[in-house]
């Protein structure tokens, strides 16, 4: 069997044990293994997405938005000296998405996604503000309307798709966009709003399962064209 069969399962294997090496206090085996999952994760996403005419124009964004994400988890190793930097670079991965997903469907054909995670948006914000210190609150604005608007464009391809099986793929694809807006509303509220228990276990599984879904957004190798 070919390797890229057996990819989910060692993404899977290699987030758990990110994890449970995060919460086991050992340092040296989660610097290791928080970029090796993601990295994992590119190597599912690189086969995938040359079926289908219009991924020639998707494809290359999503995978330099996953290296971007891979950019992002290896400065918030340091979470205090990292943060900007992965802040950036995380920035930088969504801008990819949102590009890649514009490709698809053009940027807020259907509103009620926007109106829906504008909403989510505003009542975190809200909440983590009293605890975002002046000088991030101008990059902390920015980052979240990309994120959100990433999401909900990612609900507008995933809910538009009609014809199968994209239109199954585009509901991964609205899932991941979900999961990565989750999985950053644990992650700022950890950080701005006072300690999340277990934090890391939240932030990292819906993180890594999110990006998953983004990959199964492109069509596999094999796929035929119609």
């Amino acid at each position: 069997m070919r390797l890229s069969r057996f990819l989910p399962l060692l993404i899977l294997l290699a987030a758990i044990a990110a994890i449970a090496a995060d919460g086991a206090r050992l340092t040296s085996y989660f610097f290791v293994l928080k970029p090796l999952t993601t990295f994992f994760i590119i190597a599912y996403a690189w086969p995938r997405g040359q079926a289908l005419p219009q991924e020639s124009r998707t494809r290359p964004w999503v995978l330099r938005g996953l290296w971007f994400s891979l950019g992002g988890d290896v400065a918030l190793l340091w979470p205090e000296q990292g943060f900007i930097f992965g802040l950036l670079s995380f920035l930088c991965a969504h801008l990819c998405y949102l590009w890649a997903f514009t490709r698809v469907q053009r940027f807020a054909a259907w509103p009620w996604p926007f109106l829906g995670y504008g909403l989510l948006a505003g009542g975190v914000l809200s909440h983590l503000w009293p605890g975002v210190p002046t000088p991030l609150q101008g990059p902390v604005i920015v980052y979240v309307l990309c994120l959100t608007a990433m999401g909900a464009q990612a609900a507008v391809v995933g809910w538009r798709a009609q014809a199968e099986p994209e239109a199954v793929r585009g509901r991964w694809l609205a899932l991941g966009g979900l999961l990565f807006v989750l999985s950053d509303a644990v992650l700022a509220t950890n950080k701005f709003a006072g300690p999340v228990p277990q934090a890391t276990l939240y932030v990292l599984s819906l993180y890594w399962a999110g990006q998953t879904c983004i990959v199964a957004w492109l069509s596999p190798k094999g796929v035929k064209t119609s």
